[in-house]
């Protein structure tokens, strides 16, 4: 049997409405005929007299019939007209609850998507910051240690290719070893005041981590990037005494984008469609078009919901669904939107 869409249901229910105007349209027309013979007839049994008189009762009679049979047609053409607007405005609003239902979908399946890729990046540097080289860097400051350390980070950022740069920091900010010295000459740089740094340094362990929201980092030449820290511990203990920082920046706009661009969107819909990722505070950090990243800022209605969709001001269908988080990785509050129309 052949699936019927909803789009199957307003083409019948616009025939129908189309079929039923016809045919009310028929029936004044032939009532308006019956009423111009009626008189015809009245006319010429008013010339015949007595002789008439019968034939006259007859057009009388046919003439009320037929304006009864107009207010009849009138009356069903006022109901069905009704109904059948009803039932097209209720099918709207079952295509736009359909639509919305697969878009805030869609809005999911981006944010669970980034979720799970972040959730790596916890793992990451967590891991990483046990690394040999990297915890006798920052417990033993010296070049030959920050040498050592800079060229593990390398080994690390040649096999995972969605970072962009990884920062061993001392405990007063500084850059003491980075895995693209020769890209980035961020040795000896203070990152004392950012708040990621901040935030890893004030730890309780190395089984915890610090996430920051998308930024433009001057010191990787403006890229938007999505930074990951956790202390680096003695002996690489999770409980072991603080002796640094460790930073992993991820590559933050290729990685969104493809997500972004792959969503399960047929080619009619990509057109009238815009795919974001926005943060707690609305701001688009991820756009299938790529405009307004960073700075602009959606006004979104959620009424406090986690998920769901609404028709905004401009006639346009949004769908939003707010981050679930993955494993460990609670998320920052993000949201995935899905604006179409």
């Amino acid at each position: 049997m052949q699936a019927i869409s909803i789009r199957d249901i307003v083409a019948h229910t616009a025939k129908a409405k189309s079929v039923t105007t016809g045919r009310l349209r028929d029936i004044t027309g032939i009532t308006n005929m019956l009423r111009i013979l009626a008189l015809n007839a009245l006319i010429e049994a008013k010339r015949a007299g007595d002789m008439g008189a019968g034939f006259a009762v007859v057009a009388d009679e046919v003439r009320q019939i037929s304006t009864q049979v107009e207010a009849i047609s009138k009356l069903m053409a006022d109901e069905l007209g009704q109904e059948i607007s009803a039932l097209e405005q209720l099918t709207r609003d079952m295509a736009a609850q359909s639509q919305g239902a697969r878009l805030t979908d869609l809005a999911l399946n981006a944010i669970e998507l980034i979720d799970r890729n972040l959730y790596e990046r916890t793992c990451d540097v967590r891991w990483w910051a046990t690394d040999t080289a990297v915890v006798e860097a920052a417990g033993q400051p010296s070049p030959a240690h920050s040498q050592h350390a800079s060229r593990r980070l390398g080994v690390i950022l040649s096999a995972y290719t969605v970072y962009l740069d990884l920062w061993l920091c001392d405990l007063d900010g500084h850059v003491i070893a980075n895995g693209r010295p020769d890209v980035y000459a961020v040795a000896g740089k203070s990152v004392a005041a950012e708040p990621w740094f901040q935030q890893a340094r004030a730890l309780a362990t190395g089984d915890d981590f610090t996430a920051a929201d998308i930024r433009a980092e001057p010191l990787l030449g403006g890229a938007h990037v999505a930074t990951y820290a956790t202390g680096v511990r003695e002996a690489g203990d999770a409980n072991g005494r603080l002796l640094g920082v460790l930073g992993v920046h991820f590559d933050w706009q290729p990685q969104a984008m493809a997500i972004m661009q792959g969503l399960r969107l047929s080619e009619a819909e990509r057109g009238s469609t815009r795919a974001l990722l926005a943060d707690s505070t609305g701001r688009v950090i991820a756009a299938s078009d790529g405009h307004g990243l960073l700075n602009e800022r959606l006004q979104m209605r959620t009424d406090g919901r986690a998920s769901g969709s609404y028709t905004d001001a401009s006639g346009r269908l949004v769908a939003f669904h707010r981050t679930p988080g993955y494993e460990t990785y609670q998320g920052l509050g993000w949201y995935g939107v899905i604006i179409q129309g």
